[in-house]
């Protein structure tokens, strides 16, 4: 069976194919007990997992280059760690700030797209990253600079705080249904076509009718919002952050994600987020030749599949019929 075969399966897999892949994924802290990394792993996959399906709505599905996703993962983080240590706010408290400051983050860098685009607008989220990244290195005062904000607390349900890896796995598993339910529900919808014709060709949806300056500043607040939110996640769950873990490899990676899985694909995003996760622990035995494996293959997308994996192209027909009689 031929890569082209593998990857046509795997992306048109049967409703009972599927629910049984949700239930094995849901049975992961079950079957990985003993392996503790392992456990970590499949955490990580679920949070890049949703911040790639939030750079996806804008660098996939709108068509606007975005280098600095990474700025907004660390609003989020910052935000809701520098609630609980020095406010005393719960993680639960601090979700809506984290949110609402990204999402007025993302409308600030949303604002250039209205004038700038393409690579000259991947330059402005490229420095407004950097700018993130060093705000936070120089407000000593505040985010400790260097040195980070130890002794995140943990989140609590119902009393109980959530500190087990197994815990913390189904506390993501349920963000990352929230965020694919959201990103097919824009997908399919009239406001996720009208990202797609500007993708296209700006000129065109301008004269059907589209309102392009609202379209990207949405996508920019709606991607921003959810990035923001996975940053508070991820600070709770590792208990320490600093800037060194939010750089513009961060960014890069969501990117590729998205490049590799299918611009514009909610799938493809989830999809390139497991083999990007996945693929360099178990090609660790490589030592440094899996580097270069890492980027022959993702070459070879790029040059054999530009489309991705799971692009737009496999849509079912159904949900587009459904959206254009909407």
């Amino acid at each position: 069976m031929n890569i082209s075969k593998i990857v046509h399966r795997v992306t048109n897999l049967k409703r009972a194919e599927k629910l049984a892949l949700f239930v094995l994924w849901l049975a992961l802290p079950v079957i990985l007990s003993s392996w503790d990394y392992g456990l970590h792993i499949a955490i990580s996959v679920s949070l890049w997992a949703v911040l790639a399906l939030g750079i996806n709505l804008v660098n996939g599905q709108a068509g606007q280059l975005i280098l600095g996703g990474a700025a907004w993962f660390a609003i989020g983080a910052y935000a809701s760690a520098l609630l609980m240590l020095f406010q005393n706010w719960s993680f639960w408290a601090t979700l809506p700030v984290s949110l609402l400051l990204g999402a007025l983050f993302g409308f600030l860098v949303g604002l250039p797209s209205l004038r700038v685009g393409g690579d000259y607008l991947g330059i402005v989220t490229l420095g407004f990253g950097e700018i993130a990244r060093l705000v936070l290195i120089n407000w000593t005062s505040l985010t400790r600079g260097p040195m980070g904000l130890p002794g995140i607390p943990a989140p609590s349900v119902f009393g109980t705080e959530v500190s087990s890896k197994a815990a913390f796995f189904y506390l993501l598993a349920a963000l990352l249904v929230g965020t694919w339910v959201l990103m097919n529900r824009l997908t399919v919808s009239k406001f996720g076509l009208q990202l797609i014709s500007l993708r296209e060709d700006e000129r065109v949806a301008q004269a059907i009718g589209v309102d392009i300056g609202r379209a990207k500043v949405t996508s920019f607040v709606i991607s921003a919002a959810v990035i923001a939110l996975a940053g508070a996640f991820y600070g709770s769950y590792i208990s320490f952050i600093s800037p060194d873990a939010f750089v513009f490899n961060d960014s890069m990676l969501m990117l590729a994600m998205v490049i590799l899985g299918g611009m514009g694909s909610p799938g493809g995003s989830v999809l390139g987020a497991v083999i990007l996760i996945v693929a360099p622990e178990a090609l660790r035995f490589l030592g440094d030749w899996r580097l270069v494996l890492y980027g022959t293959l993702l070459t070879g997308m790029m040059v054999y599949r530009p489309s991705g994996l799971w692009g737009l192209e496999r849509r079912p027909r159904n949900e587009i019929k459904l959206t254009v009689k909407r």
